[in-house]
């Protein structure tokens, strides 16, 4: 049997890039993946190549994980939401915060989806294999997943300065 933990470094960028899409990163990602890697450390031996790559096995104890840590936590404060990072620029912050505003604003499933695609970077087939689905489904279902983020990520209307443009149909 193979070591699905034979080289960690790329491993741990996937899982903390998930992690941190589905609860902000920080202090608090770091610390879920760890216990992710601890897990599967003591759990190695249960990883079967057969059934997927290591990457989605270690997003499965991820998402564990996560369950785990959202149940010993209380919602997060304003504060922590709008920590100061003093490596971001004014336009980046406001981006996260959008970003932020417009996912919390998902359905769960949504948010899964998306944080499986591109906070963890798994294909559709991966995130199939994760959870029992058929590849088709989870293809349509991120791509709906999107179009709903996109949604919620538009202004409220077009800009005061541009006139409101009304397609009416001309009867006849």
């Amino acid at each position: 049997m193979r070591d699905p933990l034979v080289d960690p470094s790329p491993l741990i960028r996937r899982v903390y890039a998930y992690v941190a899409y589905r609860i902000g990163d920080g202090p608090d990602a770091e610390d879920v993946t760890s216990a992710t890697f601890e897990r599967a450390l003591r759990y190695r031996s249960s990883f079967d190549p057969r059934r997927g790559e290591p990457a989605a096995w270690l997003i499965g104890i991820a998402r564990r994980e996560i369950d785990t840590h959202r149940l010993a936590r209380t919602a997060p404060t304003v504060e922590e939401i709008e920590r100061e990072d003093p490596f971001d620029l004014a336009g980046t912050t406001a981006v996260r915060l959008d970003l932020h505003r417009a996912m919390a604003a998902l359905g769960e499933r949504d948010r899964e989806l998306l944080a499986l695609r591109y906070g963890a970077d798994l294909t559709a087939r991966q995130i199939a294999s994760l959870l029992h689905e058929r590849v088709n489904s989870v293809e349509v279902a991120v791509h709906r997943a999107l179009a709903r983020l996109r949604v919620q990520l538009e202004p409220a209307g077009p800009p005061a300065d541009e006139p409101l443009v009304v397609d009416v149909p001309l009867s006849s």
